[in-house]
């Protein structure tokens, strides 16, 4: 009985954290109905309710959220003393659950993680391109990736790039029909392709700087994008100005595809970092990706 609670238990886990029997089904590879019948079963040997239904919403209960708070870090540790005893092998083994936006599992991620997985047949990596600012230890992810002034202060931080130039660009058929901004309100008026974050809703205001002073500049309009690589691709064809990594449209700048305008108003981002908790016990399998994504000298 203990051992069959403990594995619904965190079958729980994953449907109250994700708030959806929808994402935890496809997060555990099960089916809906399958996660509905480990629930029940747990209610009724638990003899208490841990979820509230509703045909828009899945919330844990008073007693879920104490099975949260309580007992999935006991469980965490467990599971993390477990792969620690598991490292101890010939080879560095177990899963890493990275999360960062696309650009930077494309542009920097990937390539230097791909090179480990055929030396190391027992690493696995799952990486998930998402734009929110995730909490990866209520998420239960190994490693996030942020500008190094986003992250936490109980987490420890490697740098991976240096620091970001941003530039605010727009295509040549742009500017025949649109004037180059010169000031913030100038910019204002302009036609803007905008990002919104998936997970909030909310659209991202544009952090530039004006007489050396921080500048929220929230921008609007005809296009709007989830990701950074079709805002780019709407700016090369004409549709509107955009505020996007240098690494992303300094190719297209040389090339003659793209004008950078109001430079002296783009910052330069802190580098990006990855970053765990401190106080998560590091596996073999954790610093060997660790040390293969930080930036070298």
């Amino acid at each position: 009985m203990a051992r069959d609670n403990i594995s619904d238990i965190l079958v729980f886990f994953a449907v109250a954290r994700e708030r959806s029997f929808t994402r935890a089904a496809a997060k555990l590879g099960m089916t809906q109905s399958g996660l509905s019948h480990i629930i029940r079963g747990l209610e009724e040997r638990l003899g208490v309710r841990l979820l509230t239904r509703t045909t828009r919403s899945v919330s844990p209960t008073e007693a879920g959220e104490r099975l949260l708070l309580n007992v999935a870090p006991r469980l965490e540790e467990i599971e993390a003393e477990i792969a620690a005893v598991s490292d101890l092998g010939d080879k560095p083994a177990g899963t890493i659950r990275i999360t960062a936006i696309d650009l930077v599992v494309d542009t920097i991620l990937w390539p230097r993680i791909a090179p480990l997985l055929p030396l190391y047949p027992d690493l696995h990596v799952e990486i998930n391109s998402d734009y929110r600012l995730v909490d990866i230890a209520a998420e239960r992810y190994d490693i996030g990736v942020r500008h190094g002034d986003q992250v936490d202060k109980d987490m420890i931080a490697v740098r991976l790039t240096p620091d970001v130039p941003m530039r605010i660009v727009g295509a040549p058929s742009y500017f025949a029909w649109h004037s180059k901004p010169t000031t913030i309100a100038e910019l204002l008026r302009q036609n803007c392709i905008a990002l919104r974050f998936a997970g909030s809703g909310g659209l991202y205001a544009w952090e530039l700087c004006e007489n050396g002073k921080p500048v929220e500049a929230r921008v609007r309009g005809q296009a709007v994008f989830t990701s950074v690589y079709p805002m780019r691709d709407a700016a090369i064809a004409g549709c509107g100005l955009a505020f996007l990594p240098g690494d992303l449209v300094d190719e297209h700048i040389a090339a003659g595809r793209l004008v950078s305008v109001m430079e002296d108003c783009c910052p330069k981002f802190e580098g990006l970092h990855a970053y765990y908790p401190s106080r998560r016990q590091s596996s073999r399998a954790l610093s060997l990706v660790i040390e293969a994504i930080r930036m070298k000298n």
